[in-house]
């Protein structure tokens, strides 16, 4: 698929268009619209949860920020004033379910940057300020704290961390395709033992999360880093590989961990709940399997085996693991930033390291919210959010909407779309017209940004940004790379 192929979503001005459009790809039966956005409707309704160890938690409304993974902490792991503006702003949103903010490091080599917060007895108490601060400017914002919830993204970047810049993977298992994407005398393959501690670490993250006062931890596994990572571990032998129990030991471990230490906090997982295999640019920039997709298809989880498609029966079976394990809030997302973009967050616009989409980023869309409907209702005891909305543009009240009040989704997940737009459940909620200026255009400028070092942020529509001077040196990444990308 070339450029002129997609149509991107700021051109679709009307329902009637946008029907249409989802009628051409053949996406209408999996994207579902909603004509008309009632400020009382589905997305104000609230909802709850249930943690085995903890009981109810009442949420106040369906929408979600979705956790990022920042690059503006400092060398140490704490936030700093542009990590504080950022989560001042999701507080200012008012979602009343807060994922995590972004994800935060459980140690020093699993950050995938340099600048990633890290959760630490030296960094502890900045991370408790920092959830203050966001509790505050909701506060301020919308007069109460009432219905609001907040967690922490705990994670461990695996084959993706970078804690100096340079790649230093650490690894679950040999990849056939991934494995020759760092160079060969820097990946580690973690052993049992490795493993084993490095779960009591994430239960210490948690013990301190707990007294930090947020209301849950999220045990990440999604998006290539490592514990998604093992989900795929078909062929490792021991204790974390190989039959779905042995893949799923790191969580079960993990969670006896917090029931034990922990008793007051909830467990929440976000999950890839499909993959799959690595794409790379072809000789006309757009995305094609990478050579040896065969052979790589088996370990994408959630994969349908020809390496391209999905096949949810081991995601159904994760779920009920997590009722079992009593985790009553999962977070649906699928693939990974880093080797297949346009499945986990589809834009017209590929970041430096992408590639030209190889399908309308609609279809893509459609398939991460029709896959998470299919598993909200088949697990009607757990809370699910969704992903995908961001790219639907001015069209995400509305499709938001109709996945909430017809049961796809429990609450509306939106990620990059806050960046730009943080007070979009403000004025949805308020029954305001959307700032269109202000929505994401998937510009990539967020992805491309910290991939070249620079910090986090919507260079193109956030007037702070724009004002710094990285935009300079980011407009000058981009010309560099976009052959790369565009044809």
């Amino acid at each position: 698929m070339s450029e002129r192929d997609i149509v991107q979503v700021k051109r679709l001005r009307t329902i009637a268009e946008l029907r249409a459009r989802l009628d051409v790809l053949g996406i209408a039966d999996e994207l579902g619209i909603d004509d008309d956005v009632d400020p009382r409707g589905a997305l104000a309704e609230p909802f709850t949860f249930t943690d085995g160890a903890t009981g109810e938690h009442a949420v106040g409304n369906r929408f979600a920020v979705l956790p990022m993974e920042g690059w503006d902490g400092d060398a140490n792991g704490h936030p700093t004033d542009l990590v504080r503006r950022r989560w001042r702003r999701f507080g200012e949103s008012g979602a009343k379910l807060v994922w995590g903010g972004e994800a935060v490091a459980v140690r020093h080599d699993g950050r995938a940057n340099p600048n990633q917060l890290v959760i630490n007895a030296t960094t502890i108490d900045d991370l408790a300020a920092l959830r203050v601060e966001l509790v505050d400017a909701h506060v301020a914002a919308h007069g109460s704290d009432g219905g609001l919830v907040v967690g922490l993204q705990l994670t461990h970047s695996g084959r993706w961390a970078r804690p100096t810049g340079a790649l230093e993977p650490r690894v679950a298992y040999h990849h056939p395709i991934l494995d020759a994407r760092a160079p060969s005398d820097s990946l580690v393959l973690l052993s049992d033992d490795d493993l084993d501690g490095l779960a009591e670490t994430f239960v210490d993250a948690a013990v301190l999360a707990a007294g930090a006062g947020y209301h849950f931890v999220d045990i990440k596994h999604c998006h290539g880093y490592l514990l998604h990572e093992l989900l795929g571990a078909v062929d490792r032998p021991g204790l974390y590989g190989g039959t779905f129990e042995h893949r799923t030991a790191f969580l079960r471990h993990v969670v006896d961990g917090i029931r034990d230490r922990a008793p007051t906090l909830a467990v929440g997982v976000r999950l890839s709940a499909y993959d799959f295999v690595p794409f790379e640019a072809g000789a006309d920039g757009v995305g094609v399997p990478a050579g040896g997709r065969e052979e790589a298809a088996r370990f994408a989880f959630g994969g349908d085996g020809t390496g391209v498609g999905l096949e949810l029966t081991d995601a159904h079976r994760f779920l009920e693991l997590c009722r079992e394990l009593g985790i009553g809030l999962v977070c649906v997302t699928a693939g990974s930033p880093y080797y297949n973009p346009h499945v986990q967050r589809p834009a017209f616009f590929p970041p430096s390291d992408g590639y030209t989409p190889p399908e309308d980023p609609l279809v893509g869309a459609a398939r991460m919210i029709a896959a998470t409907a299919e598993l909200t209702r088949a697990h009607p005891d757990l809370a699910i959010v969704g992903s995908g909305y961001s790219y639907l543009q001015q069209w995400l009240p509305n499709a938001g909407q109709h996945s909430a009040r017809t049961g796809g989704v429990t609450s509306v997940g939106i990620g990059r779309g806050m960046l730009s737009y943080p007070h979009l459940p403000a004025d949805v909620l308020g029954g305001r017209p959307l700032e269109t200026s202000l929505l994401c255009r998937t510009f990539s400028d967020c992805t491309t940004a910290p991939r070249n070092g620079l910090v986090s942020g919507c260079y193109p529509l956030d007037e702070f940004y724009k004002d710094r001077p990285e935009r300079i040196e980011l407009a000058a990444i981009k010309k560099q790379t976009r052959h790369k990308t565009r044809r």
